[in-house]
């Protein structure tokens, strides 16, 4: 069976609207791996800022969000505060030696934070949301803090990088990206068997700028 590779991280809505539809790309015959990545520390690494740090973005990105769940039936809270420390519950995400049990906690994680308006980079509130998962949340933040849990944290994240991820969600299949909850169709219609034609795109990347942008210029 092929691997679709969804790589998540709860700060991010979009994320939260892509576990939606885990169940229509499960659906297409393949298996599905939860990658939680730090989205901090993939920006950084592309030189680039969260929507949530651009005013502007900001406020279209939540216009956005209530729109999809909208159309989506879903109901909207979001979290006491945006962007949050998602690292304790990454980190958690991990530590769960079950791939079932991941999956159930980290969709837990996403509605608790996106549907219910909880503040998941709350110790206490992951506690009780372990323990709506029937997960031992003790053991969990235990392994969390330990050198292990972390270094395996970083490296799933310089990993994403290092397979071209510069956002989230992203999955991942058969070598190609497909970035963002918008995007589904597109790796449903490649699961499928739809490809784009490869030579096209690399004789068009191969095309030199024809201007380059200057720092601080308008026009």
């Amino acid at each position: 069976m092929e691997t679709v590779r969804f790589y998540y991280d709860p700060v991010s809505p979009y994320a939260w609207l892509a576990t939606k539809a885990i169940a229509r790309i499960e659906a297409a015959g393949v298996h599905l791996e939860m990658e939680p990545v730090l989205f901090a520390a993939i920006l950084g690494a592309h030189g680039l800022k969260g929507p949530a740090e651009i005013p502007a973005k900001r406020e279209l990105m939540v216009r956005d969000v209530l729109r999809l769940a909208a159309a989506g039936g879903l109901t909207f809270r979001g979290p006491p505060g945006h962007p949050f420390n998602p690292l304790l519950a990454l980190r958690m995400c991990l530590a769960i030696g079950s791939l079932a049990g991941r999956r159930r906690f980290t969709f837990t994680l996403s509605e608790a934070c996106w549907e219910r308006g909880l503040d998941i980079s709350n110790p206490a509130v992951l506690l009780q949301l372990a323990a709506e998962c029937d997960l031992n949340g003790a053991a969990l933040q235990g392994a969390a803090r330990t050198s292990e849990i972390k270094a395996a944290l970083r490296d799933a994240t310089e990993r994403a990088i290092e397979a071209g991820v510069f956002g989230v969600p992203t999955f991942g299949y058969a070598g190609e990206l497909f970035w963002g909850s918008d995007r589904i169709d597109l790796l449903l219609r490649r699961i499928a068997g739809q490809r784009i034609d490869e030579q096209r795109l690399q004789d068009f990347l191969a095309r030199p700028p024809l201007a380059t942008r200057e720092e601080g210029s308008a026009g």
